[in-house]
């Protein structure tokens, strides 16, 4: 085996992760009230799936609320720990535009708190929109955010060194629901 090779390490299966999403739904249950369900934001491309996966779990507590799940683009980082644009980039969702961003409560949902820059900029777009309440949920915070935020929900604390990277796999943008680290030497 080349010891300069990248190594992956599977660290959650589906099988586990269900059981964080489920757990990750409970905390959100202390969020928010019935009477005032959230909507769902979920940053494109895994915060969405997970959304959704998180929306399944909080209709069996809420069966009428309408929990709607909405996506919003950003792009900066995709925890592959390379610069894909200098500024976080946002695309507006005029769906999202077209709710009652100040009346209601509101779910920003992501796969990895790495740095923080895409979860700040996502929020500050949705408190310039209107947004009075913005609760984040994250499946991972690597606990290493060089931004002054944390996440309300966390489904996995994992501290693992800067040069490993944390891949969120999550239909239907791969085949299984699973956490791998790839470990680069370095």
């Amino acid at each position: 085996m080349n010891p300069s090779a990248e190594q992956h390490y599977l660290l959650y299966n589906e099988t586990e992760l269900d059981k964080v999403i489920v757990a990750m739904a409970r905390q959100c249950l202390s969020l928010f009230s019935p009477a005032t369900p959230p909507i769902l934001v979920g940053m494109l491309r895994r915060g969405e799936p997970l959304a959704q996966r998180l929306q399944q779990q909080l209709r069996q507590h809420w069966p009428q609320a309408p929990l709607p799940v909405f996506g919003l683009t950003l792009k900066r980082y995709a925890d592959d720990l390379h610069l894909l644009h200098p500024e976080t980039a946002l695309t507006d969702n005029p769906a999202l535009l077209a709710c009652d961003l100040a009346s209601t409560s509101l779910l920003l949902v992501d796969d990895v708190l790495y740095q923080g820059h895409s979860l700040l900029r996502a929020v500050n777009w949705l408190v310039q929109h209107g947004a009075s309440c913005v609760r984040t949920a994250v499946l991972v915070d690597r606990g290493i955010a060089q931004l002054p935020l944390h996440a309300d929900v966390v489904g996995l604390h994992l501290q693992v060194p800067d040069n490993d990277v944390i891949e969120c796999r999550v239909p239907p943008y791969e085949a299984s629901f699973q956490v791998e680290i790839w470990h680069r030497p370095g």
